[in-house]
């Protein structure tokens, strides 16, 4: 049996210099957060900028002119940097920086060290994600993976699709006939976008994304790996069989929407699946045919929303929680984690648990379960304490 030799020339083996900076970075996350090859080295900010991004005044005799280099957490911070406290859980850490800056509530701001500016803030941490994304503004959307600035060699666009100026394509992407393309929209590695689909302005389609059945507004943002358009999971279920449904609706995805890594939309079997103006849509998501989601909700990784089922604006839902068919979930309600919602929840309700309910009603049943097994387990100790002399007497 001969030995089979890899094809091609061998890979260079890395230099010292190569090894020592790849071990030095992963085990020094401080240098490696200084040297992050993946975004560029971010413009720096002066000071009166950093505080109109974060609508803070300037403390009085503050050099406004003063330059800021980037921006770091509070225990890796220096002092060129800014840094920000929302949660209380971080004072420690708050008391201890060296970061130049911080973007602080005043409720906080005197747990900062002197040596630290505190700019007052209403939400720091809003204000903070400003400031980020003016230092890392390439962060905000999926970028070229190939460094593309037009149509790349080893795309596939059909004659009869329409690209307006300014688009940016990846090599193995298929656009397919009809589809329009809006301006300063990027399509990463090996997206699918289906014929007749229309993506609007500013929008980022990541690597290995299918688009098919589908109309997208301007600025959205689909994330790797997600599958928009394909058929919903209809069938007419019988003994004889499960008879497929066609499934004849679209998917209408609106402005400003967001749609983690990993997530499945279905297209609607009679009517279309709808995703509101802003709302966010964590990783690994599963809307099925037919469902509504309003504006500015929020929805957290592994949640599966059946068919027809319907959100209202400015709905929360936590993790791994699923909501029923056919379901309404009021607007501004609010879902805990891996809750299994069965009913219609009322507007501005907060529910949790399995079947879910009002967040009272299920805080009240764990505290009487656990009150349930406590006592339990006080009533067998008791039990075997007496058990036990008795055995000693025979």
């Amino acid at each position: 049996m001969t030995e089979r030799k890899p094809s091609g020339s061998p890979a260079a083996a890395p230099s010292d210099e190569e090894e020592w900076r790849c071990g030095f970075a992963l085990r020094h996350p401080r240098f490696m957060s200084a040297n992050n090859p993946f975004f560029p080295v971010p413009q720096p900010l002066s000071l009166a900028r950093i505080a109109e991004l974060a609508g803070c005044a300037l403390p009085e005799n503050a050099d406004g002119s003063r330059l800021v280099l980037g921006i770091a957490p509070l225990d890796a911070a220096d002092a060129d940097r800014v840094t920000f406290l929302d949660n209380p859980q971080y004072i420690a850490q708050a008391a201890a920086t060296r970061a130049g800056v911080c973007i602080v509530g005043q409720r906080h701001a005197d747990k900062l060290p002197e040596s630290c500016m505190a700019l007052i803030a209403r939400e720091p941490y809003r204000s903070f994600a400003k400031i980020a994304a003016a230092f890392f503004p390439a962060s905000m959307r999926p970028q070229s993976l190939f460094g593309a600035t037009g149509v790349s060699a080893g795309s596939f666009i059909h004659p009869e699709a329409r690209l307006e100026p300014g688009v940016v394509v990846d090599p193995g992407v298929i656009i397919g006939a009809g589809a329009q393309i809006g301006s300063n929209t990027i399509l990463c590695a090996n997206a699918v976008i289906g014929p007749h689909v229309t993506i609007g302005r500013d929008s980022a389609i990541g690597p290995n994304v299918t688009v098919t059945h589908a109309h997208l507004g301007n600025r959205v943002i689909i994330h790797a790996s997600c599958n928009i358009g394909q058929d919903g999971f209809g069938f007419a279920m019988g003994p004889q069989g499960h008879l497929k449904v066609p499934q004849v609706g679209r998917v209408i995805i609106q402005d400003d929407v967001e749609i983690g890594a990993g997530t499945c939309v279905d297209r609607g079997m009679n009517r279309d699946t709808i995703i509101g103006e802003g709302t966010k849509i964590d990783n690994m998501v599963q809307v099925a045919h037919n469902v509504t989601i309003g504006r500015h909700c929020v929805i957290v990784a592994q949640v599966a929303l059946a068919g027809s089922s319907k959100l209202e604006d400015y709905v929360v839902i936590g993790g791994q929680s699923g909501v029923i068919g056919h379901a309404t979930v009021g607007m501004g309600a609010q879902i805990a984690a891996t809750s299994a919602v069965a009913r219609d929840v009322p507007r501005g309700e907060r529910w949790g648990g399995t079947p879910a309910k009002p967040i009272r009603e299920f805080f009240k049943e764990m505290a009487a379960v656990d009150r349930l097994v406590r006592g339990s387990s006080a009533k067998a100790k008791v039990e075997s304490s007496d058990i036990a002399p008795a055995q000693e007497a025979k």
